[in-house]
């Protein structure tokens, strides 16, 4: 039974790595479709050019990239949007969340659900976008607030529990800590 032992935590870290490489390839993947049928498969236009370099930086396999061009630029494949979700997290914190979706009545009641499963609501368009700037990077909050500990806590559990489903790209808060805007 000598070594059991080992082999079986190198196959627990080995699946927990290969998780996580799995969410982030998926979701280079359908930036990448999304990008390709705006650019109609044109790999030589500056957005598309754009996300192929990002999900190369991430080690993301040409084949996978090939494949996710390819599946953009087709006519039977599927349509893929943008939605942006509005809502005020714990402290009243206001938040935006990004996803892209093939499906988007799917994705914005799997999103509600994370929200009222963590006592939270989404909220209509306009709720919480006046407390944001726009810009190239995304979306900057124009009045950092600051939040207690425990709020810190809950704002951190809520995040997590968004960066699970698999549709969501990006997660901006307006809280005053180094780890409020979270990129997925």
């Amino acid at each position: 039974m000598s070594g059991h032992n080992k082999w079986s935590k190198i196959k627990h870290k080995k699946a927990a790595t290969d998780a996580v490489k799995s969410r982030v390839f998926s979701k280079h993947s359908t930036l990448i479709a999304m990008e390709s049928r705006k650019a109609k498969g044109d790999v030589n236009s500056p957005g598309l050019a754009a996300v192929i370099e990002r999900a190369k930086k991430d080690s993301m396999p040409k084949e996978n990239i090939d494949r996710a061009v390819q599946k953009g630029a087709g006519a039977g494949g599927e349509a893929l949007e943008e939605v942006i979700f509005e809502a005020f997290g714990p402290g009243g914190v206001a938040m935006i969340v990004t996803a892209v979706t093939d499906n988007n009545n799917r994705t914005s009641q799997e999103i509600r659900h994370i929200f009222t499963k963590t006592g939270y609501a989404l909220g209509s368009p306009g709720t919480s976008m006046w407390a944001f700037t726009k810009t190239t990077a995304g979306f900057v909050p124009q009045n950092p607030m600051e939040l207690s500990d425990i709020d810190g806590e809950k704002l951190a559990e809520l995040i997590e529990a968004l960066e699970e489903q698999s549709d969501v790209q990006e997660i901006f808060t307006a809280a005053d800590s180094p780890d409020s805007i979270e990129d997925s």
